[in-house]
């Protein structure tokens, strides 16, 4: 038998068909990771954009509530200025009463310092302002609604910003070197990253909101407290005074 004859293999035609074989399936399996590493990179891209829209729509209802409870403090200062001026004609009522009363009581009322009189204020009640905390708050979370109506579904503006890959070729080398080779993945992860910094400020501004709130609502816990006081003792001052009326 000839040397060609003895290193003859029947089976090396198989395992060159085997070998063909294998390198499509890699090739495929390779195309397949690629669509798959793209389709969850856009799903994250869409997740952090609808998180960052839900944060802007509570930064939205942050303010609103903001908005309200300075109105409600508004109502509290108004309140507060009533009731100092229903004391301070109550007690001038006092006084005529015990004019009424007696000579003596008139003499009293003649040598006793009068009760100081509350100039009127101009142009009705003074506004009331929340607290300067509450309102860098609110003016750093109003600067957001532009973005708000551009992320927000029903508002969106219809165009292909979020799939508009045309602004890969503004990225330092940097930049490039820390995002993968493919085009369509660079945009993504550079979306999300974006996102994540736009979140991270959002929240900020959030925990700035809070602490604004929280402060507010102190303050017009204080106020509640002596307002309660003050009618209280108003309270008592009619009741007295109704009961010396009744004596004349």
């Amino acid at each position: 038998m000839s040397a060609v004859s003895r290193s003859y293999n029947p089976f090396d035609e198989d395992e060159e068909e085997t070998r063909g074989g294998g390198e499509v399936c890699g090739a495929e399996r390779q195309r397949y990771l690629q669509q798959e590493v793209l389709r969850r990179s856009a799903a994250t891209a869409d997740s952090t954009a609808r998180s960052l829209s839900l944060l802007y729509e509570s930064e939205r209802i942050g303010v609103a509530a903001s908005e309200e409870l300075i109105r409600q403090g508004e109502a509290l200062k108004r309140t507060e200025q009533m009731v100092d001026k229903m004391d301070q004609d109550l007690k001038t009522s006092q006084r005529h009463i015990n004019s009424i009363k007696s000579v003596f009581g008139g003499l009293v009322n003649y040598f006793k310092a009068k009760p100081p009189e509350s100039k009127p204020e101009q142009n009705g009640m003074p506004e009331y302002y929340g607290n300067s905390r509450l309102k860098e708050a609110m003016m750093s979370s109003k600067d957001q609604d532009s973005k708000f109506q551009e992320s927000h579904p029903n508002l969106r503006r219809l165009d292909n910003s979020d799939s508009d890959f045309s602004n890969i070729d503004s990225i330092s080398s940097v930049q490039r070197d820390a995002y993968p080779k493919n085009q369509c993945l660079q945009a993504y992860h550079k979306k999300i990253d974006n996102n994540l910094d736009e979140m991270s400020s959002g929240l900020s501004r959030l925990k700035n909101l809070a602490l604004g709130l929280q402060t507010e609502i102190e303050e017009q816990d204080d106020m509640l407290d002596r307002l309660t006081k003050k009618v209280e003792i108003l309270d008592i001052g009619i009741k007295s005074t109704d009961k010396k009326i009744r004596q004349l």
